[in-house]
This record gives structure tokens, C-alpha cells and sequence, in this order.
């Protein structure tokens, strides 16, 4: 299975991309530091578009820099694109070849904007339509469910910003990532990876929640698509705070919730919700590094311990990827290429 091989090599791929791309970062954050750009702009779609989530949350809490998600659609179909020109324009997707993404860092080129792609292919169409582009070195992605990509956009993007910043303390935590992730891999995720395990209890499961907040809203979103794309499941994913307005109410007992909740800023409003979720009966899976969080779980995903909340989407998704692997394969469906889905998707 190309899956399993290609979850395995995320620690390699990580490592390559900050040893490799740490120069063509530096260049980037110069010309962004040049330009001075007003906004971010993020033009993305599918899982790429849960990596631009996560850019929100570190350009905002690390650059002080606003970022907004691109409206392809006013590009293409409608032909009314915004005024970008004080922009820093960011097109991310793992193939490069989405014409509506493409489309949006063009017309921001020529309004004058500052651009930027992230991409696995140097040659695609979005990278050689921004004015710079960040390889994600990922190596060949053959499996149609995006695994060691979407952790090195979020690397990328990581990369990018600490540099940006020049703060210490971000490269050097950064620096540790691939043993953070070598770690969830030796001592929290059981192997060989195609083994079900505990997963087997969920064979029947019909539909599920993910909930993060702050950082790890992208790795709600990101789990639940996995669970989607690999095991035909009906979910969704929230803000914590934004299940309480409503969503809350349809948890009954014995309901699934994946809970992120590392320990950082978002840790007390998440306890709180987890303490609800276990009055409701809620069947909980939770990822932490935090042991409080684990006193009502079902399930213990654990995060390594004493990392940054900042980086903790990364290892956090790996175990969603694991969770969404495991159970394709107890319920007997094609793991590299699921139903009615192509590797590449080209949208319009």
C-alpha cells in the first residue's frame, strides 16, 4: 500500500524539506519584509485549504499579519477579481495544477501583489505563475489521500513564518519537528501501521465529529477529511466554539468526537468541552500531550510532550491519518485509490 508507506515517510520528508528549503525560505521572507504587504491572501483548495487554515492561525499569532482565504470563484466563473495589489498572494496545493488557483496569483501578479506558491512540482503551473515558489520536497505522492504533502505545506508555512519573524526560539523549535514526529511514530502510534488495533471497535461507526481550536481548528478539518475521502463516513469539523452554538446539540451517547486538545491556549475552553461532551455521553477520542485531557477518552491519541502548540497540527493529523487508514482497511475499501476520487483535482 503506497499510503502506509507514504504516512511512514513523513520524519524523512519533514527533515529534507527544512534542510533543503531553509535558503529559498530566507529569500522569500526578504521579499516579503521588501513589500510590506497589508494582508495575506491564501488561495486553496481541499486539503490545501486546511494548511491555509493553519497559515491563518501562525501568520496572525506569530506576523501579526491579517490573512484571508481567496474566493477562486470571483477569478474564474464570475471574472471580478479583488484589489490584491498590497497583498502577500499564497497559492498552496500539492500538484500545482489547479486552474482556479493558478488563476488567482496571476491576476494578483498583474495588479501588482507580491506572490508566492507552495507546491510539490517546481514545473507546474502554479509555481511558475508566482513571482517565488516553495518546494515542499515531499517526494512523489501516489496515493490519491494526501498525507506526507499536507504536513510539509504545514512545515512550509512554518518554515516560512519563523523565518519571517527571526525569532530564535521559532527555528529552534522548528529544527525539532522531525523527531516530534519520529517520536509519535516510536512511542505513541502501535506498528506495523495497517494493523486495526483498537480501530476495529469503529467498523460500524455512520458519522462522527472533529473539533479543534486555534492551530489545530486546520487538524479538525484535516481528520475529518481524511475519514471521508478513505471510509465514506458523514462528518463534520468545528471550531470549539463554534459547536456550541447549536452542533452541540446532536451528541447522544455513544457518539464519536476526535477532540485536539494539546496544551496551550486553547487547553481550558477544551477541557470545559470535554467535560460536557462526557455528560452527554459522547464517545471520546482525544489527541494531547496533556494528561487532564485523557480522563474521559475512549481513545488516547497522545502528542509528544513539551512541544509548541504551534507545531502540534503536524503530529496531531498523523494520527487522524493512521485512524482513517486503519479503518478503510477493517471495512474493506480501496486504500489508494478511494471511490469516485483522482490524485489530482482540477478546478475552474
Amino acid at each position: 500500500m503506497y499510503l502506509e508507506q507514504e504516512i511512514a515517510e513523513q520524519p524523512v520528508a519533514l527533515q529534507r524539506l527544512l534542510s533543503e528549503e531553509s535558503g529559498t525560505a530566507q529569500r522569500i521572507a526578504a521579499a516579503i519584509r521588501d513589500f510590506d504587504p497589508a494582508f495575506v491572501c491564501i488561495a486553496a483548495r481541499g486539503t490545501s485549504d486546511n494548511a491555509a487554515r493553519y497559515a491563518q492561525y501562525l501568520f496572525g499569532a506569530q506576523a501579526r499579519l491579517p490573512v484571508a482565504l481567496a474566493t477562486p470563484s470571483l477569478h474564474t466563473l464570475y471574472q471580478t477579481p479583488p484589489n490584491l495589489s498590497r497583498a502577500l498572494v499564497i497559492g498552496i496545493s500539492q500538484s500545482g495544477r489547479g486552474e482556479d488557483i493558478r488563476q488567482v496569483l496571476q491576476d494578483a501578479r498583474e495588479q501588482g501583489a507580491l506572490t508566492l506558491a507552495i507546491t510539490n512540482d517546481p514545473d507546474s503551473p502554479i509555481a511558475q505563475t508566482a513571482a517565488h515558489h516553495l518546494p515542499l520536497q515531499a517526494g512523489p505522492e501516489v496515493s490519491v489521500a494526501a498525507t506526507k504533502t499536507y504536513t510539509a505545506q504545514l512545515t512550509a508555512v512554518a518554515l516560512l513564518v519563523s523565518v519571517l519573524v527571526g525569532r530564535d526560539e521559532l527555528r529552534e523549535a522548528l529544527a525539532r519537528l522531525p523527531g516530534y514526529v519520529s517520536q509519535t511514530f516510536t512511542e505513541h502510534i502501535s506498528t506495523p501501521l495497517s494493523e486495526p488495533g483498537w480501530v476495529e471497535r469503529y467498523r460500524y461507526m455512520d458519522a462522527f465529529a472533529t473539533i479543534g481550536r486555534g492551530y489545530n481548528y486546520a487538524t479538525a478539518f484535516e481528520i475529518n477529511l481524511k475519514i471521508k475521502e478513505l471510509c465514506y463516513i458523514t462528518g463534520d469539523a468545528y471550531s470549539e466554539a463554534d459547536f456550541r452554538h447549536g452542533p452541540i446539540a446532536v451528541i447522544d451517547r455513544g457518539f464519536p468526537v476526535f477532540v485536539i486538545a494539546p496544551a496551550g491556549k486553547t487547553l481550558p475552553a477544551m477541557l470545559d468541552l470535554l467535560e460536557q461532551l462526557h455528560q452527554k455521553g459522547a464517545e471520546l477520542l482525544v489527541i494531547s500531550n496533556e494528561e487532564a485531557t485523557f480522563a474521559h477518552a475512549r481513545q488516547i491519541m497522545r502528542l509528544p510532550a513539551e512541544m509548541p502548540e504551534w507545531l502540534t497540527p503536524i503530529p496531531a493529523v498523523i494520527h487522524g491519518q493512521v485512524f482513517a487508514m486503519r479503518l478503510a482497511l477493517v471495512k474493506g475499501h480501496e486504500i489508494d485509490r478511494p471511490r469516485g476520487l483522482s490524485k489530482v483535482t482540477v478546478t475552474r
